[in-house]
Parts: C-alpha cells; structure tokens; sequence
C-alpha cells in the first residue's frame, strides 16, 4: 500500500482524490486516515472518482487514499453457508461482537474465521498434474453441504507438495502447485474473487429440468428452469418479499443466496429470525444449513447496495462450480438501480429516463446474464445458478424503466397484483400477466417424470382463466344470470381453479408445499370435473343440477383434506365424479 493519493472532493459515498495515476480502475482502496472501504470507479488524468462502501461522516479534503493493488473481492471458502454477511461480505455477527449494534467507521474484519480448524480430506497426490477446477481437497461445511475446494482458474501445473489429512484452518498452506514456469503455488482452503467478473466455466448448457418450488403457481402454470431467470414485480404490499421467503425456503435448490438490497430492516429481520427455525422439507435439517443471507437493508450505506447484488452472485458462482444447483433471491433489484441512480446523480452524469442512468439496461443485463446452467471446470461437473429478482415499480407500474428493462433479461414473469393479496388470494401472482418461456425446453423433463398430458391439462386450465376473465367484463354489467349454462359452468370451474388450486396456504403444514405428482392429480380432477359436466350442461340440463355443492366444495378442499402420501384418494375423488355425472345423465335420460 505505498501508493497513496489525497483527497479533493466530498459529496456523500462519492469522492474525489487526486495523485491517483498509478491506480487503476476498479481497484479496491482504503479512503481517510480511518481506512473506509472504497472502489475506483472513475480515472481521468490525475484525478480518481471513488465510490465509498460506508458511512463518509467526518471525513475531510486532504486526508489520504491507500491503494490495495487488487479489485474489490470476496473471499471464498468455507464458512460462507449459514453466515449473515453486508453488501461488501463483512460477517455481521462477527461486526456486533467487535464494535456493537452500530457499525464502527473502518471497521476492519475477517470475512472467514481464520481460526476455526476445518477436517480436511485431501483428493490429490503429489506429482499429479492438476487444473483450474479440479476438487484437490474436500470438508464438511455443515451436515448437507460438502465444501469442495477447487485448484483457482488461472493454476494448472503439478502437485510438488501435499500435507497429511487433518485439521486445518483457511490459512494453511494444502498444497503447492508447480506451473509451466517453475513457479510454486501455495494454495489454501480459500480464493479470491473480484466481485464484478464472472467466474470462467466450459460450456453453457441448455436449460432443460424445472427449480421445483412446491408452489402450484409456479411449478404447474409458469414454471423456472433450474440456472433460468425470474422476476417479481409488484407494487406495494403485494408480497414480493414473502413470495421470495417460500421460493427461498422450499424450491429444490441445493443453495439458497438471499440478498436484502435496501429492504427494511424488519423484513430481513423476519428473514433472520425465521430461517434458523425452518426445517428443510429435503433434510430435515435447518434451513441455515444450505443458505447464505447477504443484509443491506435501507439505512446502510447506499454504495454497499450496489455492490450487494455482485457479492451474492459471485458467492452463487462459487458453489455451482463445486457442481450444486444454486439459487439467488435479490429482494430487490429496483432498490440496487436507485441507488445507480443515486450515484450517477452525485457522479454529475447525464440521467436517461426516470433519472436512471443510462448505463442501467447494460448493469440489468450482466446480473442476469450470470445465471445458466454449465458443465463447470474439472471433470464431470456440472452446476446452476438461478436468478430471482424482485422489482418494485412505483405504484406498480409494469411501464417504469426497471421493470421494462428486466423483462428484457428474463424468461420468467411472476407479476403480482394488488387486488389478489387485498382478497387475501396467495401467491398473489396474476394469471393473465404472467408468463414463462421455459415451457417448451422442460416439456420433455414434464412428460417423463409427472404425466405426458401434465402440460395438455395446464394448457386447458389457462383457457378457462382466460375465458373467465372476459365473461367477467359481461358479469360487470348485467350479472351472471344472464349468461347461457355453459358459459356460467366456466365461471364455476376457473373459480375452482383460483381458489382451489392456485391460492395457496403458507401456514398450513400440508399446503405450504406441494409435490409436483399432487398438483398434476389436483389439476387432472378440476378439468375432468368440467370434462364430465359440459357434455350434461348441452343435454340441457341446468346448472343448478349439474354443480352439486358438496361435490365442487370438496374438490377445493382437496388441497387440504389429502395428505402428500395419500395420493391414492384421487382416484376416489374420480370415481364420485364419475358416478355423480352417470346417475344425473341417468335421471334425465330416464
């Protein structure tokens, strides 16, 4: 850290520094004789724009800036999964234990603990040739997570010295890797990585088998692939948050990256007080044990929110080389653009619309575009990050820039409707406004291990939500009974759909989560309800014969009244259709 440069310019998390030809973009720096955490973010000439990652408070024109010679960076090893980190992988438990319940100015801090010995199982030899990606040693992170430690891209050569197996901490020295150059390279139980660049893969492969989330929703109406992308729009009060709580808690992910970029603090509260508790429906351990929570909330530095959405998804990268399935939930991405917004601003540059940057759609796309599923460096692997972003427009406003532009990137629209989660209808996720592309690439995965007319009966039930949707304009008007039988049967049958099918109960230990053969068999009961009661309703007889109350009322309270293993009581659910519509064609036909 010789080099140095010296303050000219304050203006809240961005400053001005001059003496700073010899840095270089991006690179991490330390800023004032407290050393806060900043970022080049800017050079022209003489004179560096820094991006400051904390509270600027009493710093003053003059004071010096340290150079780091490294990128900003996030360290990668164990002890990541189950931590609580900020924006810039600064552990916050470790924080309060240092300097209380408010960050200290400068704080500087471990992101691993260095001291904790970890039982280390090597993979590797001496004198085996070794290369970026191979898994050389192996550790118990937590009781569901294997932590594989990886040769670093970059490091190709042949093993020149292995410790025994053991007990050892990041810091030692595993093995020593000898390059093409004759340069021996000490690696350790972690990595370095700069936060803002992707980590190096193969190959990217297609997107083929569904994050299986437990939701109906989802799974059954707009379904994600597994290393796909996702948004949750909605406006206030919608439940974008807790939608992301379910996603986090029960889809099939083998890791959970939770990233609060400028929540409220509450909200990462209940993220925080719930996760421990929460036993994962996979292992009957506690979800703790495969998730990581990255927490910027609202009153933290507004630079660290931006850097929050890259420190997630370079941890996210990490794991899915090791071969896992990763999923990444930004909660949300439209408070990481305000605070572009909010930097750009200081920055004195041009704004584009809304008084975003204009840089926006480009930072909008490179998150995104970091999501895939890939076969990874090494042999054998392969491994997928999945991308969940939550948007807040504006007085949910779909036409607002960071709405329009992240429909651009994904391939999954989950919208959210105010009106649902005022009828206390969730998911309150809009049937008519959503959409998923990835339905075509996981027929295949659908028709081989649910049902080959899973999609077919998917299909079907759209149509009926649809329809319902323009009888309802005519409702409106004149009332529904004036529509023709046929026409009334549809209302009844999407009114099955909606609340017998897609709202769903978060606290009910039987609803919360759904296996996929469940929803198929809900579904396949729904449209063979309204297969058996059309063909009545054109022999002319009357609604109020053809909808027998206790029968469609037990079809809604199908989603509670079978148990997961009990899903033999579908066909008897079948069965009583059945014989209800015979003996009523009979009476008539009699």
């Amino acid at each position: 850290m010789n080099k140095t440069g010296r303050i000219i310019y304050i203006n809240g998390p961005v400053i001005k520094a001059e003496g700073m030809s010899d840095f270089i973009m991006r690179e991490l720096v330390y800023v004032g004789e407290l050393r806060f955490i900043a970022e080049i973010i800017g050079l022209e000439d003489d004179i560096a724009t820094i991006q400051v990652y904390e509270e600027t408070s009493g710093l003053k024109p003059g004071e010096p800036v340290f150079s780091s010679g490294r990128p900003l960076s996030v360290q990668l090893g164990p002890g990541i999964i189950g931590n609580i980190f900020d924006g810039i992988q600064r552990p916050l438990p470790a924080l309060l234990e240092k300097s209380g319940n408010f960050i200290s100015s400068g704080i500087s801090i471990s992101t691993l603990n260095k001291e904790k010995e970890w039982d280390v199982k090597l993979t590797v030899k001496k004198g085996e040739h070794v290369y970026p990606g191979q898994i050389f040693a192996e550790l118990d992170e937590t009781s569901v997570i294997k932590h594989k430690i990886m040769v670093p891209p970059g490091v190709e050569g042949e093993v020149s010295c292995v410790v025994p197996e053991g007990r050892y901490t990041i810091e030692q020295l595993i093995i020593k890797v000898k390059n093409i150059k004759n340069e021996e390279i000490p690696l350790k139980l972690y990595q370095e990585w700069p936060i803002r660049k992707s980590r190096p893969y193969k190959e990217r492969l297609s997107i083929d088998k569904p994050l299986i989330t437990g939701q109906r929703v989802f799974d059954t109406f707009f379904p994600l692939g597994k290393g796909g992308t996702a948004a949750i729009p909605g406006g206030f009060g919608a439940g974008k948050t807790m939608t992301q709580h379910q996603l986090a808690k029960w889809s099939d992910a083998d890791i959970i990256v939770y990233v609060g970029c400028g929540e409220r603090g509450n909200e990462m509260t209940d993220v925080l007080e719930e996760f421990p508790e929460l036993v994962d429906p996979e292992t009957g351990k506690s979800m703790m044990e495969r998730t990581v929570l990255i927490a910027n909330t609202s009153n933290m530095p507004v630079a660290a929110r931006e850097a929050s959405i890259y420190t997630g998804i370079t941890i996210a990268e990490y794991y899915r080389d090791m071969g896992y399935n990763v999923a990444v939930m930004a909660d949300s991405t439209s408070r990481w653009a305000e605070a572009l917004r909010e930097i750009s601003g200081r920055m004195e540059e041009m704004p584009a619309e809304e008084g975003f940057p204009a840089y926006l759609p480009t930072r909008l796309a490179e998150f995104y575009e970091r999501a895939g599923y890939i076969s990874c460096l090494g042999k054998d692997k392969t491994g997928s990050v999945t991308i969940i972003g939550a948007v807040s427009p504006p007085g949910a406003d779909f036409s607002e820039p960071v709405t329009q532009n992240t429909k651009r990137f994904v391939k999954t629209f989950w919208a959210l409707n105010k009106n649902l989660a005022s009828a206390r209808h969730f998911p309150a996720v809009s049937w008519l406004d959503s959409y998923s592309e990835y339905l075509d690439n996981l027929s295949a995965w659908m028709n081989k291990n649910v049902n080959e007319e899973f999609l077919h009966l998917r299909t079907r039930a759209m149509e009926l939500l649809k329809e319902e949707d323009q009888l309802q304009e005519i409702v409106k008007l004149v009332g529904e009974d004036v529509l023709p039988d046929h026409q009334r049967l549809v209302l009844e049958i999407a009114r099955i759909i909606k609340a017998g099918f897609l709202q769903q109960n978060a606290f009910s230990e039987l609803d919360r989560y759904v296996q996929i053969e469940k929803q198929y068999l809900m579904l396949k009961v729904i449209i063979n309800l309204f297969d058996k009661a059309a063909p009545l309703i054109k022999m002319n007889i009357p609604i109020s014969e053809v909808k027998d109350d206790n029968l469609f009322n037990e079809i809604i309270r199908m989603k509670e009244n079978i148990n997961n293993d009990e899903l033999e009581k579908f066909d008897s659910l079948l069965e009583r259709i059945e014989d209800y519509f015979e003996t009523l064609q009979g009476k008539y036909e009699d």
